[in-house]
């Protein structure tokens, strides 16, 4: 069987260059990916498409981030965690969430799960990527 690749970090990349937050679907059995590989984890298909996500989204858990574990680049955000993220699309990955710190994770950590939304930002190198914040009460 013959698959035809496609650059998906390039395409995933000009799409937030657009404002838009890509990822890949199955036709055969609905299951969204993001971020974007090319098979399925549901079904094994390698066959799926491109579809703009809504961005929104549920943060299931809270992790702020160690010495160890943050990166610089985040580090203009002063708040900000590490969590599980939902997607309505149905994905589920590990992702960056602002507005968290140590002072408010007590009483959001009792709320879970979060409603949260995509919300592209620049790197300091220049390049776009996708974080996401908490939704106004």
């Amino acid at each position: 069987m013959a698959i035809k690749l496609e650059k998906v970090v390039e395409k995933f990349y000009l799409g937030l260059e657009e404002g838009k937050i890509l990822g890949r679907k199955c036709p055969k059995c609905g299951n969204v990916e993001f971020p974007p590989v090319y098979a399925c984890n549901v079904c094994g298909n390698y066959e799926t498409e491109w579809v703009e996500i809504s961005g929104k989204a549920k943060l299931h858990s809270i992790v702020l981030p160690a010495a160890l574990s943050s990166k610089p680049e985040y580090k203009k955000f002063k708040k900000f965690c590490y969590g599980e993220i939902e997607l309505e699309e149905g994905s589920r990955f590990n992702g960056v969430v602002l507005g968290v710190s140590k002072k408010n994770r007590k009483e959001l950590t009792a709320k879970l799960p979060l409603d949260i939304h995509a919300k592209i930002v620049e790197r300091d190198i220049g390049v776009k990527t996708v974080v996401f914040e908490l939704d106004e009460d």
